[in-house]
């Protein structure tokens, strides 16, 4: 896991707290304090390259399977003659997302992380340096699946998108409020699947709303289609504020 956010220190953290628990646990604060303060630094130096470009940036979280690519895929195809699409694709190994998005007609940029589960600011501006803003009207981060560290680290995105899949269940947004309190849209996934796995959407959207009452909810499903539009609409409302 990754050694940046804290979240491999476990063992390291028990050994050292019975050394000396009080500085350990200062110093501990200090670095995670320093790290989040220059990522951030990094993250509005990134928000100011893509305002001046005109580019609203939108940043995809989720766990791992909850629909992502499929959902970039369908977006690139359905509004690829209207809006020209780039995205930077981050994930621990493989460019597999990369290649299905550039299949699909966008521009795309893969970072892979290695064993950090989230992208930071720092690789947002490297990848920038590998797509062209000019030739951009749209741009997506496909965060690495993870519904924990990701929500603590600015990647200089206007936007924050979290994907809920059906599959996951309805009580996700209790374990992991942190993600959904940080989202803008959340869109609840794989809906046409919903009878399999128990799914209970009044439970979902009442847990997301009492976390962030002005997030807005859209229950969807790519393969099939079902309220895309609702989606593709969000986007171009977002397009129309730059």
């Amino acid at each position: 896991m990754c050694k940046d956010c804290g979240c491999s220190m476990g063992e390291a953290h028990t050994l050292r707290t019975r050394e000396n628990p009080e500085l350990k646990q200062a110093k501990t604060v200090e670095v995670i304090a320093s790290i989040l303060s220059k990522n951030d630094h990094e993250a509005a130096h990134n928000r100011e390259h893509f305002s001046a470009a005109g580019v609203p940036c939108i940043n995809l979280m989720s766990s791992p399977g909850s629909g992502k690519t499929m959902l970039l895929q369908k977006t690139i195809e359905a509004l690829g003659g209207e809006f020209r699409i780039s995205v930077i694709e981050g994930d621990l190994e493989s460019e597999n997302d990369a290649k299905k998005v550039r299949e699909a007609g966008a521009q795309a940029f893969q970072i892979t992380t290695g064993q950090t589960c989230h992208l930071d600011a720092f690789m947002v501006h490297e990848a920038l340096h590998h797509l062209d803003l000019k030739a951009c009207d749209l741009l997506f981060i496909e965060n690495v699946g993870n519904l924990v560290c990701p929500a603590s680290y600015d990647l200089g995105q206007h936007f924050n998108v979290v994907l809920l899949s059906v599959t996951e269940g309805s009580d996700k947004p209790q374990k992991y409020p942190v993600m959904f309190q940080k989202a803008d849209m959340v869109l609840i996934t794989k809906a046409d699947l919903a009878e399999h796995f128990d799914f209970d959407f009044a439970e979902a959207k009442s847990l997301i709303k009492r976390l962030n009452p002005k997030a807005d909810i859209i229950t969807l499903d790519a393969r099939t289609g079902r309220n895309l539009e609702l989606w593709y609409q969000f986007l171009r409302l977002k397009k129309e504020c730059f």
